[in-house]
């Protein structure tokens, strides 16, 4: 008893160091997810949002395609498997990242389509219960309301309203939180139901590219004429936003959801405005007003709300 007491005193423990490979991948993560922000604005010079994407996202299928063909992984699960991905692909990456580059293309800055774009899940968190069938807890309708009020605070405070275009650049993002609130609502939906079929990640996210081309070349093609000036930032950019983003985040995403529950994981996507605004700052010297750091708070605390749970109110 005692040997194998003191043999176990001495053997090295596995735990640490995976503790710090999770911290290492959720830092990766965090850095490599909200650097499509940064990239986009990068590549935006050279190109037309639309066009952006479109090329973004045609080379991104082509080489999910080549993956999934040499993996052997290529496999048809039957429409009622893929029609729903395709939607989601559609939702969550096309009209969602059409959004947000617009305004960036209209001199948003980064850090506010971010702050933006983090009421999704404050939103989403609200009405889910029209999915699920269950009453939306008061805390969520409360942190959605502050939420709200610190998207509106800073962006009140900075636009224009004697200019049309410019109200229409700063309110633009909210179609990206409208767009991906839809897609991940419809997805909770099937995921509810007992026949529903999910598809191995790789292949979902080909479904979900081929989709965000389809929905993006009109606009592509007639308005922007598929124009791109093809040099070397332009290329670095585009290949950043394609194996950083679009593979890079996305595996390490799954490789979390593998370590971590996928709550878990769902909050890091909070970190992305503070994360992003720093990542604006030093790349293109955006600054960081007061009331932006105010507005950041207030989604915060708004996040607060929604996850911390609250005695439901006796009848």
């Amino acid at each position: 008893m005692h040997k194998q007491e003191s043999s176990r005193k001495f053997m090295p423990s596995t735990e640490p160091s995976n503790q710090k490979a999770t911290a290492g991948l959720i830092v990766t993560f965090v850095l490599l997810w909200n650097s499509g922000f940064i990239g986009a604005e990068y590549g935006l010079p050279f190109t037309g949002p639309f066009s952006l994407l479109f090329v973004r996202y045609l080379t991104l299928t082509a080489l999910l395609a080549i993956y999934l063909g040499i993996t052997g992984n290529f496999r048809w699960f039957g429409w009622h498997s893929t029609w729903p991905q395709m939607l989601n692909g559609a939702l969550a990456h096309g009209v969602w990242l059409s959004c947000v580059l617009i305004a960036i293309d209209y001199g948003v800055p980064a850090g506010i389509v971010a702050l933006v774009v983090a009421l999704q899940p404050l939103v989403t968190g609200a009405l889910s219960g029209l999915v699920t069938g269950e009453s939306t807890p008061w805390n969520r309708w409360l942190g959605l309301l502050i939420g709200f009020a610190g998207v509106a605070l800073p962006v009140v405070l900075r636009v224009n309203f004697d200019d049309a275009e410019e109200v229409f650049a700063w309110l633009i993002p909210l179609g990206s939180v409208l767009a991906i609130t839809v897609a991940s609502l419809f997805q909770r939906r099937l995921n509810l139901k007992e026949e529903y079929v999910a598809l191995p990640g790789a292949l979902s996210l080909f479904y979900q590219s081929l989709a965000t081309v389809a929905t993006v070349s009109l606009p592509a093609i007639l308005w922007e004429e598929l124009y791109v000036e093809w040099n070397v930032p332009f290329v670095l950019s585009l290949g950043w936003l394609i194996i950083a983003v679009s593979v890079g985040a996305y595996s390490v995403m799954w490789l979390l959801i593998e370590r971590i529950d996928a709550t878990r994981v769902a909050a890091l996507f909070y970190l992305g405005p503070p994360v992003t605004m720093v990542m604006a700052w030093l790349a293109f010297g955006d600054e960081v007003e007061p009331v932006d750091l105010v507005g950041l708070a207030l989604v915060l605390v708004g996040v607060l709300m929604t996850y911390l749970k609250y005695p439901s109110r006796s009848h």
